[in-house]
């Protein structure tokens, strides 16, 4: 009888792991990636992906999620011609490393510069803690061909 109460408790219990998230840290980022940096939504990105004690390490932006969703809700209403595209997501452990290009839509050929942009994110229990970048200004014919010389 004692075993078999010693059973039920054990079935009863909620298990150690059912808070553990699902998905990897690159499943992770790339879901934060594709809904920050191509959707363009900035507050449910963050309400998603990054918890509230998220660290942004840009030198333009203060630290924090409200910081950095105040930062970049303006930054991307600023840019409305700004597109992105996610060249290669490598992952090691909880770090992840996102390489993309970004270019503006608008303007004269002349005018056009693009951007390419590392994002190196630690992730822990599904979510964004810690995010690093750089970003670099290269020619607009660099930022959208694979063009090797």
């Amino acid at each position: 009888m004692r075993r078999a109460l010693i059973a039920l408790a054990l079935l009863a219990a909620p298990s150690a792991h059912a808070e553990t998230c699902k998905l990897t840290p690159k499943q992770v980022v790339t879901q934060f990636m594709q809904e920050f940096y191509i959707e363009k939504k900035v507050r449910s990105s963050f309400e998603t992906w990054v918890d509230p004690g998220y660290i942004q390490h840009n030198p333009y932006a203060q630290t924090g999620r409200e910081a950095a969703i105040q930062f970049l809700t303006k930054f991307v209403e600023g840019n409305p011609g700004q597109k992105t595209d996610i060249r290669r997501i490598i992952a090691d452990g909880n770090l992840v490393a996102v390489h993309s290009h970004g270019w503006q839509e608008d303007g004269t050929p002349e005018q056009k510069r693009g951007f390419a942009v590392v994002d190196i994110f630690r992730v822990e229990g599904c979510k964004v803690m810690e995010h690093w970048d750089v970003i670099s200004p290269v020619p607009e014919t660099a930022a959208n061909t694979n063009t090797m010389f």
